[in-house]
């Protein structure tokens, strides 16, 4: 019996290794650290894909991956917080409103942390949570949004744009403490980007203006979202 039990060791520890890789190879995710935590961890990296598939050389954030890991972070009574850790150039408009909608109506507490850039449409997702970081060094680039592909030369084109700029900039405004009238002008200034309008702000810059809550780092936004839990499980007591 005991002989069995050491032959199928060897194979059942090549099948939790193999489990690990798959994990690692499609969501970007390992179960390493196997620490059990009341903290859910979502990485927002690299592009934000939408509904076209980014070439496979490119590092992205899958929405179709997101949403259901939000939803179960939201339904896990053993889940009590969410920390979004953002590295992110960008990407799909409505993907990442999607994302940035889902984080802002969960009801546990949420924190967010930019660290290396959170850019573009990565702002909104920034913004969403309770509370946001930012590390000294991280960037965040405002500019207006854009459109790929064949574009219709026809007002309504631009109308469409238009009203998205409109979304993105309300969703941005109410979740942060920037004012419509400054994030149009950080969005539409010109002379800063050489290859783009828009502006680029660093860490103490991007709290300056508002757009950002603190300053800080990984530390400090677990210590805050610690802080958010136990706030709320003392509003659930009494």
């Amino acid at each position: 019996m005991n002989q069995q039990q050491n032959e199928q060791t060897p194979a059942v520890e090549e099948a939790k290794k193999k489990n690990v890789m798959q994990s690692l190879q499609q969501l970007g995710q390992t179960n390493v650290p196997t620490l059990e935590s009341n903290i859910f961890c979502l990485p927002v990296i690299g592009q934000v894909e939408g509904h076209l598939v980014m070439p496979p050389q490119n590092k992205t954030t899958k929405y179709e991956h997101v949403i259901p890991q939000i939803v179960a972070a939201e339904q896990n009574p053993n889940i009590e917080g969410v920390v979004i850790i953002l590295n992110t150039v960008g990407g799909d408009v409505e993907a990442g409103l999607a994302i940035a909608e889902m984080i802002a109506t969960m009801s546990k507490p949420t924190v967010s942390i930019v660290l290396g850039g959170g850019h573009s449409i990565g702002v909104p997702i920034a913004v969403a949570a309770d509370i946001s970081f930012i590390a000294e060094t991280a960037t965040m680039t405002i500019h207006p949004i854009r459109l790929n592909g064949l574009v219709i030369g026809v007002p309504q084109t631009f109308e469409y744009l238009e009203k998205m700029q409109d979304r993105v900039i309300r969703f941005i405004s109410k979740h942060s403490k920037v004012t419509e009238e400054k994030l149009r002008e950080l969005m539409f200034r010109t002379g800063e980007l050489a290859r783009d309008i828009g502006t680029n702000v660093v860490g103490r810059d991007a709290v300056k203006i508002g757009l950002i809550d603190r300053v800080g780092g990984i530390s400090d936004a677990l210590t805050e979202l610690n802080r958010l839990i136990n706030t709320k499980k003392g509003e659930l007591l009494q």
